[in-house]
């Protein structure tokens, strides 16, 4: 059915009516309307601050953070035994080949490569940040750091 002026019709559930509490018993919310008997809660300015509507329960259950956000970077890790399954000899290694590779996920703090595992292949890293012990067994096979 298209749109005319003769069809249109409000969103449902925009036109809600406001109710009207404490106006009489048959009004269905007369009387104490919905506060109960008695008590802070039925008062007219009971429930200070945060204890309305339960927020106080939600502000208990959200973490307080405590101490700062560190500014050294921390850049990504590889082990000198992934580029061994992941690279063929003589391959050049630079961060941008190890995340479209989808070996490391995030380059933009640099990437550092660790010496864990064995390494029988050449390599030619550019541009990572090497440990000792990985610039070791690369160039004891043969590869440079660059």
């Amino acid at each position: 059915m298209p749109f005319t002026l003769s069809n249109l019709k409000p969103a449902t559930g925009s036109r809600t009516r406001v109710r009207r509490i404490g106006r009489g018993p048959g009004s269905g919310r007369g009387k104490t309307a919905g506060r109960g008997t008695k008590g802070q809660r039925a008062r007219s300015s009971g429930r200070k601050g945060l204890a309305r509507l339960g927020l106080k329960r939600i502000m208990q259950r959200i973490p307080k953070h405590r101490g700062f956000t560190s500014f050294h970077r921390k850049p990504s890790v590889v082990n000198v035994g992934i580029l061994e399954q992941s690279f063929a000899t003589g391959t050049k290694i630079t961060p941008q080949l190890l995340e479209t590779k989808g070996i490391v996920k995030n380059i933009s703090d640099g990437v550092k490569i660790l010496g864990d595992g064995t390494i029988a292949k050449t390599f030619i890293i550019k541009g990572c940040e090497v440990s000792k012990s990985a610039k070791e067994k690369i160039e004891k096979v043969g590869g440079k750091v660059e």
